[in-house]
């Protein structure tokens, strides 16, 4: 997966550091969406959302079975605010891949993620940006 750095203004890249959780909305094989609350982290250098779950949450299924054209959307909000990224999106256990996302996880939430054994990150490029009042 190519990876592209993604250019925010200033407000854009403090609301995304605020430890806050978002929505991630991933597509059913059906094609109906399933949306559901994440934390995640946002490396604008990478241009690349991660989302640390486990390889059995729909989610991961969801993005699994969409194969090299997953897709998927991630939207932080509050208030009258909010801001979405969209993009590719893959699943892996590579353990390097799993430390770094833990890593950033821990230090933006001031906690580790939950470790089930079957751990796994779901990984997004981003391709767009969509907000408002930011």
């Amino acid at each position: 997966m190519s990876r592209t750095t993604v250019g925010l203004p200033a407000a854009a890249r403090a609301f995304l550091a605020m430890p806050r959780t978002a929505t991630l909305t991933s597509l059913r094989p059906d094609g109906s969406p399933h949306v559901t609350p994440v934390r995640f982290t946002f490396d604008a250098s990478a241009g690349l959302v991660r989302v640390t779950t486990r390889a059995g949450a729909r989610k991961t299924r969801n993005v699994a079975a969409g194969g090299a054209s997953a897709r998927v959307a991630l939207c932080q909000a509050e208030g009258f605010r909010w801001l979405t990224l969209e993009g590719r999106a893959d699943v892996t256990d590579d353990p390097a891949r799993l430390a770094e996302a833990v890593r950033r996880y821990t230090a933006r939430y001031h906690v580790a993620p939950p470790a089930p054994p079957d751990l796994v990150v779901v990984e997004m490029t981003v391709e767009r940006v969509l907000s408002l009042n930011l």
